[in-house]
């Protein structure tokens, strides 16, 4: 006599319940991870643009300027940096770029709610002298620029923090919770 096969209820509702369980402890982590690379590519990629345009005034021996920008082919003034930055070699320390300087563009964040990217405090340019060293049009004390996300978690809070020296570095809110 043949056999039927296949599978019995109780076994389905098994195998479902154990799916069930692992997409209610895998999504959450998944969105975490997701989440979590993309703010530190976001703020490694202001972090590599600041040590690039140091690197290049220090090696042109002239001022090379990054500056927050909507367009990517001019500064905005704005404080916020979601929207982009260029950078430029600035000789004539120009508010703008001048025609054919932009050493490098970044484009601004994507998304439907896009992270935040501020500073404080108000900075929308930063200039390397040909030591290397920072400065804004008011002078530089030393700065932080907060990255957040669309949802406030501080979780996934970064900062970047530039020193007069000029030298940039990253953190955490879970390392640096008092200064991030």
């Amino acid at each position: 006599m043949k056999t039927q096969g296949g599978y019995t209820l109780t076994e389905l509702l098994v195998v479902s319940a154990i799916v069930a369980i692992l997409l209610g402890i895998g999504v959450p982590s998944y969105r975490y991870l997701t989440t979590n690379y993309r703010m530190s590519a976001e703020i490694n990629a202001l972090l590599g643009d600041l040590q690039f345009a140091r690197y290049e005034a220090i090696k042109e021996g002239q001022p090379v300027t990054v500056c927050s920008s909507s367009d990517g082919a001019t500064c905005s003034g704005n404080n916020t940096w979601q929207a982009g930055w260029v950078i430029f070699s600035n000789p004539l320390v120009a508010a703008q770029p001048p025609l054919n300087s932009v050493l490098r563009v970044q484009r601004g964040f994507t998304g439907t709610t896009p992270d935040t990217f501020a500073t404080n405090p108000a900075v929308s340019s930063i200039s390397y002298n040909r030591e290397g060293f920072a400065n804004t049009g008011a002078g530089f004390p030393q700065a932080t620029m907060t990255l957040t996300e669309s949802t406030n978690n501080v979780a996934y809070q970064r900062c970047l923090f530039i020193t007069p020296q000029g030298v940039p570095s990253t953190a955490t809110h879970a390392i640096s919770p008092g200064l991030c």
